[in-house]
């Protein structure tokens, strides 16, 4: 167990270690972006304002090049307008918000861009993004970016969006892993279907939230880590609170013998609970986290990639191969594996079974509030994150098959890939639809999921 302890504390550290290094290089990488010889910026300002800058670049050349003439505009939360300016011949555009710094702080504003201004034959390489909202968080520039190239309509602009959509699928479908490898070995130690699983997503998320908004910065070496302490902060105070959760409630239950279906309604008692507690706390509001709400994105080809994207997709990879490697190698792994298979066997074999549930209850809910945090922020959040992607969280397990490690994961990726992609023939609105859908027809093609084992009832 100290073994265990100690390459757990060894893989936190990494962790740490990993997104302080990585959080440092985008911060350089955004200014360096935007420094290039296309995109001029007016000399710096000596008045207390906060202005929304942008570059405007057709990727269709190479390299890039500026685009003149494209008309911006800024509205307030009233949908008021307060702003606009047209990119200048070096693509730059730069539109001053009215009043001071202090006064825009916690302010959300939305930045259009005209379509019917930009070039003959080019278009928003996403279509969606039309419209692009700011929360000010920091007294700083707000840096946009509407990226402008080939007609997603044409030929050459569908596979384009097709891989651009797979990369987010990609990003998307790491974080859901994350969070249904936690509710799959929850659900393989303790047979319980945790539809309060969600709500430890969100608190992930509220609690790094409530962790960036304290007053000032965390620096190290003058790098701002405010957003990778938050992260980790959050990963720590989940695993508390789902140890807390077990200790509290489950094992209680547990120990008077109270049925599988007893406990699920208590879990949707529970998950309403929280959900209406987290409003009370944090609001209805969407909210962003105060760095990397606004970076320069980086042109890898036809494909656009936020160093805010790089982060979290490394990050996440490497927190599910850490746990892969625990599961498999470790002896709470094969304990945990062990319950997961057979209980009474295991129990019957010297394993403490209470114990191995305690720490899988741990570190599922390490895995749902970091996914929770990673999630707003590559899209923002609000109290109810974990409640919109519980389904596709269950769908995940369940393609996969229920309780399996490995099978969550594959599951993850099919389910997050395939709703992204979808996009290009169905509306964004309907995406979650056909993930839905896809767990229908495995419950009735192959109800033991992908890599589930089929088992004799009665």
């Amino acid at each position: 167990m100290h073994v265990c302890l100690k390459r757990i504390a060894a893989l936190l550290a990494a962790v740490v270690l990993a997104v302080i290094a990585m959080s440092g290089s985008a911060q350089a990488a955004a200014p360096a972006a935007a420094a290039t010889e296309t995109c001029v910026k007016p000399p710096p300002r000596d008045d207390d304002s906060i202005h929304v800058q942008g570059c405007l670049t057709d990727t269709r050349n190479t390299p890039p090049t500026p685009v003149e003439g494209v008309d911006i505009s800024v509205e307030d939360e009233s949908g008021n307008p307060v702003g606009e300016d047209s990119s200048d011949a070096t693509g730059f555009f730069d539109v001053a918000l009215p009043g001071t710094s202090i006064d825009n702080l916690g302010k959300t504003y939305t930045i259009k861009i005209d379509e019917d201004t930009l070039p003959e034959g080019a278009a928003l390489r996403n279509p969606d993004n039309v419209e692009r909202e700011a929360e000010i968080n920091l007294d700083s520039d707000v840096f946009i970016a509407f990226p402008i190239g080939e007609n997603p309509n044409s030929a050459t602009g569908k596979v384009t969006q097709g891989l651009q959509l797979m990369v987010g699928g990609v990003v998307f479908s790491l974080l859901l892993a994350m969070a249904a490898l936690g509710l799959s070995m929850i659900f393989g130690t303790t047979g319980l279907t945790n539809f309060a699983h969600g709500e430890l997503i969100t608190f992930g998320a509220l609690v790094a939230y409530f962790v960036d908004q304290l007053p000032g910065a965390i620096r190290i070496g003058g790098t701002d880590v405010t957003v990778a302490v938050a992260v980790v902060v959050a990963f720590l105070l989940s695993a508390v609170f789902g140890f807390l959760n077990d200790k509290a409630l489950w094992k209680p239950l547990r120990s008077r013998g109270t049925g599988i279906i007893a406990m699920m309604i208590v879990s949707i008692g529970l998950s309403i609970f929280l959900r209406n507690v987290f409003q009370y706390f944090a609001g209805g509001q969407n909210h962003n986290y105060s760095q990397y709400s606004a970076v320069q994105p980086w042109e890898i080809g036809p494909i656009l990639l936020t160093p805010k994207d790089a982060i979290v997709a490394a990050l996440a990879a490497a927190v599910l191969v850490a746990v892969s490697l625990l599961l498999q190698y470790t002896r709470i792994g094969k304990a945990t594996r062990a319950v997961a298979d057979n209980p009474a066997l295991a129990a019957s074999s010297g394993i403490n079974v209470e114990r191995v549930i305690s720490v899988v209850w741990t570190g599922g809910a390490a895995l749902a509030g970091l996914s929770g945090v990673l999630l707003g922020l590559t899209q923002g959040f609000d109290y109810q994150i974990g409640f919109k992607i519980l389904l596709l969280v269950f769908s995940a397990v369940v393609l996969g098959g229920l309780g399996t490690i490995w099978g969550s994961m594959v599951g993850a990726f099919i389910i997050g890939i395939f709703i992204e992609v979808s996009t290009l023939v169905v509306p964004a609105e309907l995406k979650f639809v056909g993930a839905l859908a896809v767990m229908i027809i495995v419950l009735l093609i192959r109800p033991q999921g992908l890599l589930g084992k089929a088992q004799r009832v009665g």
